[in-house]
């Protein structure tokens, strides 16, 4: 099953803590995690997180405020998020394609404003923030989730779950296209439709994410491949990224 990396912190930076649990079971075909990152203390200079593309889309909570929240989502591409010197974030991260609402809803940038939408967020936010114990904050976002369940803006979507399910057999779109059932031709209007993504997007943002947990010749043709396409989704050559970030 698709397992993405956290988002770079840099190996340097001290008294941050980033936590990651699973969902209860009845979840785990649409969360792939409840995640909570805060500073255990003020630091000495802005923190700086690398995040990096997995088509995830992210429920994001500021437990420092509780007007800001909203549903964030990367495309192909990084993103570097100055947090500032002390911060604490909540969040649950959706399996690629488990997002069902309005693609115009979600942002590919840091959430640092109030949210102003439609969703039950500032009302969660506020449950969050009751407690500061992550395991009790877990149960506020599972109640969010059947939520939005409920309401149908959180859903299994079968193309994208077969897709991550036989992720070890998929090496091309034609691969993706035959597991998911469909001409390359269909894959590529549901899967738009659905997630914003077009096929060969989607199939760079996954090769990339397996590197982390591969042997990268199961994902690529050669080493110069691999690198030419890390390097474009994560602003870094492999190397450079292993040796800066703590993944």
């Amino acid at each position: 099953m698709y397992d993405p990396v956290k988002d770079g912190v840099a190996k340097t930076v001290h008294s941050v803590t980033y936590t990651e649990v699973d969902p209860p079971s009845e979840w785990t075909e649409l969360v792939h995690s409840y995640w909570e990152l805060k500073t255990d203390a003020d630091l000495s200079e802005d923190f700086v997180l690398h995040a990096l593309p997995d088509a995830c889309v992210n429920l994001l909570f500021n437990q420092h405020d509780v007007e800001i929240a909203g549903v964030t989502a990367l495309h192909t591409a990084h993103t570097t998020l100055n947090l500032g010197r002390s911060f604490h974030y909540v969040g649950v991260q959706l399996f690629p394609g488990a997002w069902s609402g309005a693609l115009i809803d979600t942002v590919d940038h840091y959430v640092g404003e109030p949210y102003a939408g439609d969703l039950p967020l500032i009302d969660t936010n506020r449950a969050l923030v009751t407690s500061d114990d992550f395991t009790t904050k877990t149960e506020v976002l599972t109640d969010l989730i059947a939520e939005l369940a409920y309401a149908e803006i959180v859903s299994a979507n079968p193309v994208t779950a077969a897709i991550l399910k036989n992720i070890d057999d998929v090496r091309s779109v034609a691969d993706m296209a035959k597991i998911a059932g469909f001409s390359p031709r269909q894959l590529q209007r549901r899967l738009k439709a659905r997630t914003g993504f077009t096929p060969h997007d989607l199939l760079k943002v996954l090769r990339m994410q397996r590197s982390f947990r591969e042997d990268y010749l199961l994902s690529y043709t050669d080493q110069p491949h691999f690198i030419h396409s890390f390097r474009d989704l994560t602003g870094f050559t492999p190397a450079r990224f292993t040796d800066t970030f703590d993944v």
